[in-house]
């Protein structure tokens, strides 16, 4: 496994973007400047978890039907709170349908910005 500019395991700290949901992925994405493993993890954390925070905030202000959307949200950001972390520390580079595609081009828009 390679190490990230910070001295982990890439495989420790794409899993330690998962950890604190979106938050730990923006704190990785700001502190990680090198190794794109790490830099995807984090980008596809804050997309998830970022968008599903979102979701849960706009159900709270529905009555009624709040309870259930929340029921289903939790149920949904723990399973992929799960998976996530487990796939980021086996290495693999593990790409959600949307979310996925998003963090990818995320950074390598933040590649080439950083490259001119």
């Amino acid at each position: 496994m390679a190490k990230t500019s910070g001295g982990l395991e890439e495989n420790v700290a794409g899993l330690l973007c998962y950890v604190g949901f979106w938050i730990s992925g923006l704190i990785l994405l700001l502190l990680e400047t090198k190794n794109n493993f790490v830099r995807f993890h984090a980008a596809q954390s804050i997309v998830v978890f970022g968008f599903l925070n979102v979701i849960y905030i706009v159900f709270r202000w529905m009555p009624f039907f709040h309870l259930f959307m929340d029921y289903l949200a939790g149920i949904l950001a723990f399973v992929l709170w799960i998976v996530l972390m487990v796939k980021a520390y086996q290495g693999e580079l593990y790409k959600l349908p949307v979310a996925g595609d998003l963090a990818e081009n995320w950074i390598n828009t933040q590649d080439k910005t950083n490259k001119e």
